[in-house]
């Protein structure tokens, strides 16, 4: 999770297969008038985002799927997590604007143009207490926060276990 630019496909796609997980780029599940929207350069609101949300906690709800998606606030998260029907560990991807819309500026081909990153900023709430949430700075190398978010998740999978005996 994060906003745009953050490397969520990136970074979702290399855990995915460090963790033999399917990986499902969020940004596929918007619907037609979501990606018109956005490449016209008007941010999404609420609205428009719920339908695309729960189609994201739908798909976490499939055994062994990673899914890439921006999170930004905690009541999408929350939508996220229910429709999903169980626990969601969200890896957010941290990181500041100016290295984001230097990311955001240089990605080729893609309907969400630099112009929404203030407006992606202003939405973000990071996670905070109570959320399952392992945080990555997006100045790390993407080995090293692959490496991160991996063990995280290893040593969360193994407590699973231990409280289910």
């Amino acid at each position: 999770m994060g906003v745009s630019g953050c490397g969520k496909s990136t970074i979702g796609l290399a855990v995915a297969k460090q963790l033999d997980l399917d990986f499902v780029d969020g940004d596929t599940l918007h619907p037609p008038h979501n990606i018109a929207k956005m490449a016209r350069g008007e941010p999404l609101d609420d609205h428009d985002r719920a339908p695309w949300l729960e189609q994201v906690g739908g798909r976490l709800a499939e055994p062994g799927v990673l899914v890439a998606c921006s999170s930004l606030k905690r009541a999408y998260r929350d939508l996220i997590r229910a429709k999903a029907g169980g626990p969601v560990t969200f890896l957010f991807l941290a990181g500041g604007r100016e290295t984001l819309l230097a990311r955001m500026s240089v990605r080729p081909g893609h309907f969400m143009p630099a112009s929404l990153l203030d407006s992606q900023l202003a939405t973000l709430e990071p996670p905070g207490a109570g959320e399952d949430v392992v945080t990555a700075s997006i100045e790390d190398g993407p080995a090293q926060i692959v490496e991160r978010f991996v063990e995280a998740v290893a040593r969360r999978n193994a407590r699973t276990r231990q409280h289910r005996r």
